[in-house]
C-alpha cells in the first residue's frame, strides 16, 4: 500500500475543507472497499478523510412523510432499524442479503452508493482496463464477460455496479443530499446519482469534485405488505450477485396501483424496470402479467460472448420476485 496523510474530520465542515486541501483525497467510511482497492494499488488517494464518526448517522422522519437515513450510518444498524424494517422492509431485506455481518457492521449508507465494480479487470492492474486506467481498453469486452452487463454498456466498459443496497433505493425511488465545497446542498435523484459508462466508464456517479453524501431520502412508505428482494449468486452467501431483483407492490381493488422495479447485476448503475412498472399498473397481479412484464424488462438486452443466459435468467427471476411479493400478503 502507497503512503497517504490520514485526517479525522469531526465536523463536515472540516471534511469538506480538508478535501479541498489535500490532493487526490478521498472519503473513508468504513472503508471496506477502498481500503481493499488501496492494498490491491487499484486505489491511490494521497489523502483519506475520515467521515464516519460525524454526526450525519441518525435515522429520522422527514418532511415528506418517509426516513432520511444518516450517510454514515452503518449499513447493519439502517437494516435492522425498526422504523426501516417496518416501512421499507424490501431495503432491509436487500442491505441483509450483502457480503457478510462482519462487514455490515462496518460498512455505512454513503459509502454503499459508492462502492466500485467487482469486474476483475478492474482489480487485476496488470490487465486492461478503462475504469482503472482510462484509455487503456476493456478486456472484458472481448474476453470473461460471463457476469457483465446485459444493460447501458459501451465499448469502453461493460462492468456492473454490485450494491444489493441501492437495487433496493432504485426501487423505492429514494434521494441523495449531498453537501458541496462551499457549503450549500443539493439533492440529487437516485436514478441520476450513478452514471453508465459511455466514453469515461472511470466516473461511477454524478458527485463534483469534494461533494459529500449526507443522507439518503425515503419518500412515504408504499411497499410495507408486497415486496421481495431476490438475489440469485455461485453460493449462497459471502457472493456478490450475478444478478438481483428489487420489487414493491401495492395492490388495492385486485389489481396493481403502484410498483417499484429494479435489477441489479446487469448495468453499470441499478437498472430501473419503468417498462415493466408502467405495464403492470391497473393489472391484476397474475404470473401471466408479471410474465409479460418480464419480457418488456429484457426487451433490450444486448448481451455479450459469455453472459447470454442472463437473459432468460432474469426474465425468470423477475417472475419469480413478483410472484413472492405478491405472495407475502395476498
Amino acid at each position: 500500500m502507497r503512503p497517504f496523510n490520514y485526517i479525522e474530520a469531526k465536523t463536515k465542515q472540516q471534511a469538506l475543507a480538508a478535501v479541498q486541501e489535500q490532493e487526490h483525497a478521498k472519503y473513508l467510511g468504513g472503508g471496506t472497499n477502498l481500503v481493499d482497492l488501496m492494498k490491491e494499488d487499484v486505489e491511490r488517494p494521497e489523502a483519506l478523510i475520515k467521515v464516519a464518526d460525524l454526526d450525519n448517522d441518525t435515522i429520522t422522519s422527514n418532511a415528506v412523510g418517509g426516513l432520511t437515513l444518516g450517510a454514515a450510518r452503518s449499513n447493519a444498524a439502517t437494516a435492522n432499524h425498526p422504523e426501516v424494517r417496518k416501512q421499507y422492509p424490501l431495503l432491509s431485506m436487500a442491505m441483509l442479503s450483502a457480503a457478510t455481518a462482519q462487514i455490515r457492521n462496518m460498512a455505512t449508507n454513503g459509502g454503499n452508493l459508492l462502492q466500485r465494480t467487482r469486474c476483475p479487470y478492474f482489480f487485476e492492474t496488470s490487465m486492461p482496463c478503462n475504469k482503472r486506467e482510462p484509455g487503456s481498453g476493456c478486456g472484458a469486452l472481448d474476453g470473461a464477460n460471463a457476469q457483465h452487463a446485459i444493460f447501458g454498456w459501451s465499448k469502453s466498459c461493460v462492468a456492473t455496479h454490485p450494491s444489493d443496497m441501492c437495487v433496493a433505493l432504485a426501487a423505492l425511488e429514494a434521494t441523495v443530499t449531498v453537501q458541496t465545497p462551499d457549503g450549500s446542498e443539493r439533492t440529487i435523484d437516485f436514478s441520476d446519482f450513478h452514471r453508465l459508462p459511455g466514453k469515461q466508464p472511470e466516473l461511477d456517479n454524478t458527485l463534483e469534485p469534494g461533494e459529500l453524501i449526507t443522507a439518503i431520502e425515503l419518500p412515504k412508505p408504499q411497499f410495507t405488505q408486497h415486496y421481495h428482494y431476490l438475489k440469485i449468486r455461485e453460493r449462497s452467501s459471502y457472493a456478490f450477485a450475478i444478478l438481483s431483483v428489487a420489487a414493491g407492490l401495492k395492490v388495492r381493488g385486485g389489481v396493481v396501483t403502484d410498483v417499484g422495479l429494479a435489477m441489479g447485476g446487469v448495468a453499470h448503475k441499478p437498472w430501473k424496470l419503468t417498462a415493466a412498472e408502467d405495464y403492470l399498473i391497473g393489472k391484476e397481479p397474475t404470473t401471466k402479467n408479471f410474465e409479460e412484464a418480464a419480457q418488456l424488462a429484457l426487451a433490450d438486452a444486448r448481451t455479450l460472448e459469455h453472459n447470454a443466459y442472463k437473459v432468460p435468467m432474469g426474465i425468470k427471476a423477475i417472475v419469480r420476485t413478483l410472484e413472492q411479493a405478491y405472495s407475502k400478503e395476498a
